[in-house]
């Protein structure tokens, strides 16, 4: 079988490096992909937001399945235009990507399903976002309604700190992303992502991890698209993992179902693990990132043969094998992340996986025969372990063994289950 990968990013390497083990695949096209990527498969130049290009290179390649990495073509569509040419693909229609391009669209979804979330109100102005701050106490949250690039969330402590993010976000700081800001209560607890394929009927669950999203040691400093992430997580029980899929997963598809917008794919939900249960924060309709590295890791199972099954409606009778160790990666930034990023410096990998990590490529570039930084998250360095602290431990070994002096990691991935591993092995 013949399969085009879109996406250019860490977790479209992943997802290349694992699709490629298939016995099942002929030749893996990627566009715009990246130098890891290329490792993998065939780079093609070919404009994503160009439908009709992309349904013509299908025809002209006999693909039998299109997996679409990132948000934004599932957001603009590209799976509509894929299916209405007969071609099978890997994520949502545009009306179900909805889940994640609107964020007031997914709360609206959860008070009409009786979904736990946080309460919430959706505001459309500035003057109508800084008269419902009144209904909250701090800390605020407050949350860009369209794509962000996983940015659009600003937690305030104050009333002054919020009126002045709102501000920022109706003066354009996100784009058209911004034009509407959806104010939510601040959920105490434990974040964890957990992941279900889904044919639009039959759902199974895809594992569960845990990302972190501040560029800080010690969770601080501004939001990013994630610095890290280790999976599974044990934080999520297999009874919470029940509730999840009882409480959350499945009244979604159903829904989602039921009101003509069908849900094929991947549907990754971040949650809070509050006192009273696990809460949705909020959906994505792809696989994380960096996520989708630790994940791909640990898959024993055909990804073709589970993918093409979320696509066919054939789903039913699937089942997923998982190694019996954790996966954890890091991710190397450029300075500036998740700022302004300092792009072309150089990088060697030497023999960074040598003992068995990967190295997944995400912002980088071949500039005069060298690898370079081109982009904020740059490298997503990964290794399995017997345990979190293991893994962290490889991942770790495995960075120092990389050349890259403009780029900067967290030292701490991985930090709340290596504590608690210490913990349970000194009582």
């Amino acid at each position: 079988m013949n399969i085009l990968l879109v996406g250019s990013g860490g977790r479209e390497h992943a997802l290349a490096w694992k699709l490629a083990q298939s016995p099942s695949l002929t030749r893996l096209y990627a566009a715009p992909g990246n130098p890891g990527i290329a490792e993998e498969a065939e780079i093609v130049a070919l404009d994503i937001a160009d439908h009709a290009a992309v349904v013509g290179f299908c025809a002209d390649r006999a693909i039998g399945l299109v997996v679409i990495g990132p948000e934004a073509p599932l957001v603009d569509g590209l799976s509509d235009a894929l299916r209405a040419a007969g071609v099978p693909v890997f994520g949502p229609s545009r009306a179900a990507a909805q889940l994640e391009g609107s964020k007031g669209f997914t709360k609206d979804l959860c008070a009409r399903a009786g979904i736990p979330t946080a309460g919430y109100v959706r505001t459309s102005s500035l003057e109508e976002a800084r008269a419902a701050l009144a209904r909250f106490a701090p800390p605020y949250v407050l949350k860009a309604d369209g794509l962000a690039a996983g940015k659009g969330v600003v937690i305030a402590q104050s009333l002054a700190e919020a009126e002045a993010a709102l501000a920022e976000m109706f003066g354009g700081a996100f784009g058209s992303a911004g034009a509407e800001v959806v104010i939510e209560e601040f959920l105490e607890g434990e974040e964890a992502s957990f992941f279900a394929l889904t044919d639009g009927t039959h759902i199974i669950p895809f594992g569960s991890a845990q990302d972190h999203k501040r560029v800080g040691e010690g969770d601080t400093g501004p939001n990013t698209g994630g610095m890290g992430a280790y999976s599974p997580a044990p934080v999520l029980t297999s009874d919470l993992q029940g509730r999840v899929m009882a409480e959350i997963i499945e009244p979604t598809v159903r829904t989602m179902r039921e009101e003509g917008h069908p849900y094929q794919g991947v549907l990754y939900a971040g949650l809070m693990l509050t006192a009273e249960g696990p809460k949705l924060i909020e959906y994505n309709v792809r696989f994380g990132d960096p996520e989708c590295q630790v994940l791909m890791m640990r898959l024993e199972s055909d990804l073709v043969a589970l993918m093409l099954a979320c696509a066919q409606g054939k789903l039913e009778d699937a089942a997923i094998a998982w190694r019996n160790e954790a996966a954890l990666t890091v991710v190397m930034a450029a300075k500036g992340y998740p700022g302004t990023p300092d792009k072309g410096g150089k990088i060697a990998l030497d023999d960074a996986e040598a003992d068995g990590a990967k190295v997944f490529h995400a912002g980088t570039a071949i500039k005069d025969g060298a690898l370079v930084a081109n982009g904020g998250r740059v490298l997503n360095v990964t290794a399995l372990g017997r345990s979190v602290t293991e893994a962290q431990q490889r991942a770790y070994e495995a960075v120092d063994r990389i050349s890259f002096p403009t780029g900067f990691c967290r030292r701490d991935i991985g930090w709340r289950e290596v504590a608690r591993e210490q913990a349970g092995a000194d009582n």
